[in-house]
């Protein structure tokens, strides 16, 4: 079985590293309706990127995956026979509107937005045209396995990164609060945002903490066991993250991947090894801390403190002076790092380090609060990052190298591991060498000479009649022209595989059935082909999406998995009730929100509460 390692891209450049440190696919924002308004790239970048990727057969995936009004509907399709016409392998994508128009044969990816939460919703997206899904992040091990037994359809899993505290797509907070629509691609983060919450008294049960923040995820430990689920592809999130992110996390999770492959008949889903030159290390990049979310069991998950990247963890202050401290850790500490508390009020604060000695160091500045006991994170690491800044990988494709006689000169040829092939011929008068040996030792070092291409030489030999003296450009411009040949092969080989969806005359002859009847703005319909698709599909559309509607009346703003009763030990499941009499209410600002709490899913639900409920006891 082929796993793929499928890493973030901001641009082409970040793009680029991803493969260079083992990625077998990349995902890249195309110019417009990319879930990350800020994260768009042009056409003529993603075709660069995508020639590259395509060197080492990796993929490359485009975010096209915002909901779409009637008069961007046009546009979209516009742009996906643009993506396919660069080369792009697969559109990710979320407004089912798009299947009722007439797209290029690009492969289909349902976006996570699309709510992949459930065994009926992903049957369905299998049966209407879809190759893969991208799980809900919310999604255990043992949910994974029952839908690979009962689908056959392509599951692809986040296993690094940030966590929406809400299930994505179903997420209406941000366009509530500032008309900018998680759904558009332009979410203004409101749950990393302080509360505080009130009980149906009105009595403040926590004030000013981040109770709606999560940890970052990461599957470190489940990888293994996400392969026996039926998980091909592996997905880092982070297409706002810097370059050291993209090149430490996909380096980590390379090594990973290839340790669990040994022997055991899985395969990378793309050509070369790597060969990196840091030790990546997942602490040492942005991370809130982090959590293995939903994959076996609920645990406590939120990052009350802070929204913030807290790194590394270090150890405890060991000894406070007057303008040093003394730590207790391993790690080597370098001026210039950032490191960070929790003070006596619970909050994230953080200095720099001035000068350093040993585990001995003084601050730019010497916090207040901070005691023998206290514990200390870097969350910037300046080594680290000055390593990640400069080159930290190559990856190569091994090839075989024959050079042979033809009547009136010389061959080339190239054959990579692979089976692709690039060869070269020249016209040139052959003179025996008086020196053989040294001759042949000439022959292989010019041949070997690959530099910055993709390839590495695995065996050189000459199969000419003889062995002649051939002048070190007679050989060079063979290998350039060998190597070019080679790379057009490999790309072309790829092209050749890309999977093609149905055309739109399939699509329309689909009826398979929806699994509900009537949908409501949870459906997020915002134009008039996405009714019709789910029309056609035997649901009505009683209420278009919120973005469209405005009505938020009613309306859950956020529905999460994510459960602050359970978060604050008072989950009446596990035995913690409480005498703070419900509803809860969170408060941001000027903004009251009422908390509903659905014990039979395990379910935590943000609605909307216009006024304060009730006098403020505080």
């Amino acid at each position: 079985m082929q796993l793929e390692l499928l890493s973030p891209a901001k641009n082409c450049d970040q793009g680029r590293e991803a493969i260079n440190h083992g990625a077998d696919a990349v995902y890249i924002g195309a110019p417009a309706f990319g879930a990350r308004v800020a994260a768009g790239n042009s056409i003529a970048d993603i075709e660069a990127l995508a020639r590259y990727a395509h060197l080492y057969h990796a993929k490359v995936f485009a975010t096209v995956n915002t909901l779409l009004f009637d008069e961007e509907v046009p546009e979209a399709v516009d742009l996906l026979h643009r993506l396919y016409e660069a080369g792009v392998d697969a559109a990710i994508i979320q407004d089912l509107g798009l299947l009722e128009c007439d797209l290029p044969p690009i492969e289909l990816h349902a976006s996570t937005q699309t709510h992949n939460a459930s065994l009926e919703r992903v049957k369905f997206m299998e049966q209407v045209g879809f190759s893969r899904v991208i799980l809900a992040r919310e999604t255990s091990l043992e949910q994974m396995q029952a839908l690979r037994k009962a689908t056959s359809i392509e599951l692809e899993a986040f296993v690094q990164g940030a966590l929406c505290v809400s299930y994505s797509g179903q997420c209406y907070m941000s366009q509530y609060l500032s008309g900018r629509s998680g759904n558009r691609g332009c979410c203004g983060q409101p749950c990393r945002s302080a509360y505080d919450l009130y009980d149906g008294e009105g009595r403040t049960l926590q004030h000013d903490r981040h109770l709606l923040s999560l940890k970052d995820f990461s599957a470190t430990q489940h990888i293994q066991s996400m392969v026996d689920a039926g998980i091909t592809s592996f997905k880092i999130e982070g297409r706002l993250k810097d370059m050291g992110y993209v090149k430490n996390v996909t380096a980590y999770y390379r090594r990973l991947l290839d340790s669990l492959m040994e022997g055991n008949g899985h395969r990378a889903a793309s050509s070369g090894r790597c060969e990196f030159y840091c030790t990546p290390d997942l602490h040492k990049t942005f991370n809130r801390g982090f959590t293995d979310y939903f994959l076996k069991e609920r645990k406590p998950m939120a990052t009350l403190a802070t929204q913030k990247s807290i790194g590394q963890y270090l150890g405890r202050i060991q000894k406070v002076e007057k303008n040093r401290l003394t730590l207790a850790c391993r790690e080597a500490l370098t001026t210039g790092d950032g490191l960070c508390f929790f003070n006596t009020e619970g909050a994230l604060e953080g200095f720099l380090v001035n000068q350093v000695q040993g585990s001995t160091l003084q601050p730019n500045r010497m916090p207040k609060g901070l005691t023998v006991g206290t514990e200390i994170w870097r969350n910037n690491d300046q080594a680290f990052e000055k390593q990640l800044a400069g080159r930290t990988s190559r990856r190569k494709i091994d090839v075989d190298i024959i050079l042979s006689d033809t009547p009136d000169g010389l061959r080339l040829l190239m054959t990579d591991s692979d089976g692709c092939q690039g060869a070269a011929e020249t016209a040139c008068d052959k003179e025996p060498a008086r020196n053989p040996a040294q001759a042949t030792e000439q022959m292989v070092k010019q041949l070997g000479k690959l530099g910055d291409t993709a390839f590495s030489a695995r065996h050189i030999e000459s199969r000419c009649t003889e062995t002649y003296h051939l002048p070190p450009s007679l050989l060079n411009e063979l290998r350039r022209t060998a190597v070019t040949h080679l790379e057009e092969a490999r790309i072309t080989a790829h092209l050749a595989t890309r999977k093609h969806s149905q055309p739109l005359s399939e699509r329309q002859a689909n009826t398979t059935p929806y699994h509900e009847t009537e949908v409501d703005y949870r459906a997020n319909v915002l134009n008039a082909q996405a009714e019709t698709f789910y029309r056609r599909h035997g649901a009505t559309v009683t209420e278009y999406g919120l973005e469209r509607s405005g009505n938020y009346d009613g309306k859950a703003l956020m529905t999460s998995k994510y459960c602050l009763r359970y978060e604050l030990g008072y989950c009446l499941r596990k035995g913690g009730g409480t005498k703070s009499p419900e509803p809860w209410y969170l408060k941001n600002n000027k903004n009251w929100f009422r908390l509903a709490f659905d014990c039979r899913l395990c379910q935590m639900q943000v609605l909307l509460a216009p006024e304060c409920p009730f006098e403020s006891k505080d």
